[in-house]
């Protein structure tokens, strides 16, 4: 496994720009599970085994190498994972992927609120998990993954609960795991847009707008949709929104608070207004998306 080191895109704000954010690949919809595993198979042949360039918005994704070997480019880098290696791909994270023709492998992908919820918190998980990283896969990684990929194909009871308490034990894994590659990977997030983050879990309730975190940061309004965009595709008032929607799906999957409650805890008096914008951003009512992780 070898890290190539080697810039891939140019960073115009006009290019990144145009790279689509997808769901699964090449998919316009919705999340269809608590989380989604597929092998190398079901996807790159028909693309040719070669990726294009694009983000998820709303999940990370982690790939494992079984047999041949897989290029990939994350942000401003590059490596070449080979027969039991991972690679895990961050949220918003650009990317793209070129497979050996035949390469076997499986790509488990996560939603951004089960990543979110890994508790109890931990400034370094976090940052950890918020860059690309790569390694071997060792043996407890492995069983993890196996096993996670089990209950997620069967339909036994408490199978929501079982599958996300396996993904949180796969992304602390991959977390500590040692000798993995994440320093030699530039932090594709400035620090005013990590400023942002911080702000926003701060003052979710309070419904400022986009200029009143602008403000905060002393940085004018389009400046900020600036780095938004320059990071995510979205202009500020959209990333705030879709930041805001992403603690909307934790409190839905993770706590027993009436839909209502969530709204308002997020700065949203009115109950059916907060149901519209959450469909408007995630393709489905608020009660639809509890739903899937009801067991």
């Amino acid at each position: 496994m070898a890290s190539l080191g080697k810039p891939w895109y140019l960073s115009c704000m006009s290019i990144k720009n145009r790279i689509p954010a997808f769901g699964l690949y090449g998919e316009q919809g919705q999340f269809p599970d608590v989380i989604h595993i597929e092998d190398f198979s079901a996807r790159a042949p028909l693309h040719n085994w070669q990726i294009a360039p694009h983000r998820h918005g709303q999940m990370a994704q982690v790939f494992t190498v079984d047999d041949g070997w897989l290029e990939a480019r994350a942000d401003d880098a590059a490596a070449q994972l080979e027969t039991g290696d991972f690679l895990y791909i961050p949220v918003n994270c650009v990317h793209s992927l070129t497979f050996r023709p035949g390469a076997r492998g499986a790509v488990l992908s996560l939603p951004a609120s089960v990543v979110g919820a890994l508790s109890p918190p931990s400034p370094q998980v976090d940052a950890a998990l918020a860059q690309p990283r790569w390694g071997r896969v060792g043996a407890r990684l492995g069983a993890v993954l196996a096993m996670l990929r089990q209950t997620a194909q069967g339909n036994g009871p408490f199978r929501a609960q079982q599958v996300v308490g396996m993904a949180h034990t796969v992304l602390s894994l991959l977390a500590s795991t040692p000798g993995a590659r994440d320093a030699l990977l530039p932090h594709h997030r400035s620090a005013r847009l990590a400023g942002l983050d911080t702000l926003i879990s701060q003052h979710r309730a309070a419904g400022w707008t986009a200029s009143d975190y602008a403000r905060a940061l002393s940085v004018s309004t389009g400046h900020l949709s600036r780095l938004c965009r320059a990071a995510t595709g979205h202009g500020a008032a959209a990333y705030i929104e879709h930041r805001i929607m992403e603690e909307a799906c934790r409190l839905l999957a993770f706590t027993r608070l009436p839909v209502a409650e969530v709204g308002y805890r997020l700065g949203y008096i009115d109950p059916p207004y907060f149901t519209k914008r959450f469909k408007r951003v995630r393709g489905q009512t608020p009660g639809e998306y509890r739903a899937i992780f009801a067991g």
